[in-house]
């Protein structure tokens, strides 16, 4: 029965982040104002065949992963070993990289939150997660061997299809775990993290499932670094804690990273009757499309929709906005001007967690959640890094008749986004994910009060 008004809350978070062994690290680092980003000496062996070298990757050997390489085909994991044996074998036979991520951070997860054998397994429990890329590198591979060198299909190895799979992820967790509920995947490009925790809201929110496990994740591979290098939106010429800078003046790309994101949510009298501890509320979540027809450009239309959205049944303002915060020229300054639209320009804080490990593509959503849920525990914002020069001038189309938006630039709103780490008092934060094809994700959480 569709039941609505359910109360839907976060009960366990994990992960599988750059330069860090366990999301206490994470969380250190992350308030300590260091940067995650790092060059990759893999895209800097190909030279003047790419344009940029920074990004926050994740070595397969810094999780105690090591990957097993095909004798018949260069440079190709047929098999992953975990050394802490953390996985089991079967398991890891049909996983790529990401989805032993996922299955890490999942462990992780279930573990904070306390769920019980019976509880995981249980038929109102599902699995909602995905990556925003369909296993490239598996891919690649795999048309290379047969295409270029004639090699005969096995030759990669008996396991392709399910390892780059679009649902491989969810799949492998689910395999994992057995749980007997729901099993999905919901990519939406760059908004594909936050967008499978609200899918995963509203099962719950509306009785379909007692509790979801799900996230995002974006396993190291160069073949999808590549192609944002080709597009010619990655940044360089920064030294690497420099090279991402949401709202910079001199921004010039974000920085191409990856990782993973996966949180525990769970119907709230459940959870309180189970006497778990309830590290955040959900409040609402929205999302929606421009419905301009552009593939790339941002949208102040689509992004005040919304608000308007998201906002509707809520009275109170957050105290924190976490945003997509790219470092692109066009996405920040129409981020930032529909946030001071809908908000004002003071009461509360700009926070961009990309600054410090650049943008995770389907897990961005989901490891910034994830930042947005340490900010709440930890009562701190995490800053807007290398921000410190602000474009005082007009964006060139704020000067078009059909712009409709604020009339201030950008250095107008110095205030709202913070060099550094600093205590306050948080009550209520506001995630923004956006995606390729106009896709807009937003969620509300608060404390439990």
């Amino acid at each position: 029965m569709i039941s609505k008004g359910r109360k839907v809350v976060v009960t366990g978070f994990g992960g599988v982040f750059p330069t860090c062994k366990s999301s206490e690290e994470f969380a250190q680092k992350l308030f300590n104002n260091q940067s995650l980003i790092r060059r990759w000496d893999k895209a800097m062996s190909y030279g003047k065949q790419i344009r940029s070298v920074m990004s926050a990757y994740i070595d397969p050997l810094e999780n105690d992963i090591e990957p097993i390489y095909n004798p018949y085909t260069e440079d190709y994991p047929e098999i992953f070993v975990d050394h802490l044996n953390r996985i089991p074998p079967n398991n890891l036979a049909t996983a790529d990289l990401g989805s032993i991520w996922a299955m890490l951070a999942t462990q992780d997860a279930i573990k904070m939150a306390g769920w019980t054998h019976k509880e995981t397994t249980s038929e109102q429990t599902g699995v909602v997660m995905s990556s925003a890329s369909g296993g490239n590198e598996v891919t690649r591979t795999t048309c290379h061997q047969f295409y270029v060198h004639g090699k005969k299909t096995r030759s990669v190895g008996v396991h392709t299809v399910e390892r780059a799979m679009v649902y491989r992820e969810a799949a492998n967790v689910s395999c994992l775990i057995k749980n007997k509920g729901v099993v999905e995947a919901v990519a939406s490009a760059c908004a594909t993290g936050l967008g499978n925790i609200g899918y995963a809201y509203r099962l719950i929110k509306f009785g379909l499932q007692d509790r979801v496990v799900t996230g995002g994740i974006e396993g190291t591979a160069l073949e999808t670094f590549i192609g944002f290098d080709g597009m010619q939106i990655l940044s360089r010429g920064f030294e690497p804690h420099e090279s991402s800078r949401p709202f910079a003046k001199d921004r010039n790309g974000f920085v191409c990273s990856f990782g993973a994101g996966i949180v525990c949510l769970e119907e709230y009298e459940i959870a309180k009757s189970r006497g778990a501890n309830i590290i955040a509320v959900i409040d609402e979540y929205f999302n929606n499309s421009d419905g301009d027809g552009d593939m790339f450009a941002p949208s102040f239309d689509g992004q005040i929709r919304l608000w308007n959205g998201l906002m509707k049944d809520i009275n109170f303002k957050p105290d924190v906005v976490k945003v997509h915060g790219t470092s692109t020229f066009t996405g920040d300054p129409i981020e930032l001007f529909s946030v001071t639209e809908f908000l004002g320009n003071s009461g509360y804080h700009i926070s961009a967690p990309k600054s410090q490990f650049g943008h995770m593509l389907g897990a961005a959503g989901a490891v910034e959640f994830i930042t947005a849920l340490l900010m709440l525990q930890n009562q701190k914002v995490l800053p807007c890094l290398n921000s410190e020069e602000l474009n005082d001038e007009l964006e060139g189309f704020q000067l078009k008749d059909n712009w409709n938006g604020p009339k201030n630039p950008v250095a107008y709103y110095r205030d709202l986004l913070p060099l550094k780490t600093f205590e306050k008092e948080i009550n209520h934060i506001v995630c923004l994910n956006y995606g390729f094809g106009g896709t807009n994700s937003a969620m509300m959480i608060s404390k439990d009060i």
